[in-house]
C-alpha cells in the first residue's frame, strides 16, 4: 500500500487542477485548496514554498510530462509531414478532451510567466520536451517539404490553432450545438498543413 502522505499529495494536486478548471487560476488559494483537500494549509506549505512554487511543480510534474507522452503516442519523426501533423493534433485533442483541468492549467500558463518560471526552475531547455517533434520538423524542413522557420514559429503555426479549436470545443459543451466536429477539426488541420508546405 502507498504511504498516506503520497496519497494526500496526489489528492491535493488533483483537486488543484479541478479548481483551476472550474473557477480559474486566480481563484485558487492555498487556503481554498487545503479546505477542499481536507488538510491543513501547513501540510501544503511543508512541500511547497508558496502558490507559485506549487503551480510550477504542478505544471511540470502533473501536466507537461503526461501531455508529452499522450502527444507522442504512435508518432515517429520519420512520418510523412501530413500524417505526422494529423497524429500530433489527434493525440493532443484526445488528451485535452479527457484532461480538461490539465488543459486549463496549460492555457493559464501560456498567458502568465508560469511556463518560463517552470522551465527556468527545472533548467528545461528547448528540445528537452517534445524532441521527436523538433526532429520531425527539422527533417521535413531539410528535405524541402516545409518552409524553414524557427522552432518557436512552427509551434505557433502548428499548435495555436489546435488550442483555439479546443477552446471552442469546451465552450460549445454548454451550448445546444457542438461546432468543433471531427470534420471541422480535420479540415482545420489540413489547412494548417497546407500553410506550411513549400
Amino acid at each position: 500500500m502507498r504511504p498516506k502522505n503520497l496519497e494526500k499529495e496526489e489528492a491535493i494536486r488533483t483537486i488543484a487542477l479541478q479548481i483551476i478548471a472550474e473557477e480559474g487560476l486566480e481563484n485558487l488559494s492555498m487556503q481554498k485548496l487545503a479546505k477542499a483537500a481536507n488538510v491543513s494549509p501547513r501540510t501544503i506549505y511543508i512541500k511547497y514554498e508558496n502558490k507559485e512554487d506549487f503551480l510550477v511543480k504542478l505544471f511540470i510534474d502533473e501536466v507537461l510530462g503526461a501531455y508529452e507522452k499522450a502527444v507522442l503516442e504512435k508518432f515517429k519523426p520519420e512520418m510523412v509531414f501530413a500524417e505526422g501533423v494529423k497524429k500530433l493534433w489527434a493525440n493532443a485533442f484526445r488528451f485535452f478532451k479527457n484532461n480538461r483541468p490539465a488543459y486549463a492549467l496549460m492555457q493559464y500558463g501560456k498567458s502568465s510567466p508560469l511556463l518560463n518560471k517552470a522551465y527556468q526552475e527545472r533548467d528545461i531547455k528547448e528540445g528537452d520536451f517534445f524532441s521527436p517533434i523538433h526532429r520531425f520538423l527539422e527533417l521535413n524542413a531539410k528535405a524541402g517539404v516545409i518552409r524553414k522557420l524557427p522552432q518557436e514559429a512552427y509551434r505557433a503555426i502548428l499548435f495555436s490553432p489546435m488550442f483555439e479549436l479546443t477552446n471552442e470545443y469546451f465552450d460549445c459543451l454548454d451550448r445546444p450545438k457542438q461546432v468543433v466536429t471531427d470534420k471541422v477539426f480535420a479540415d482545420c488541420c489540413d489547412a494548417v498543413i497546407k500553410g506550411l508546405l513549400k
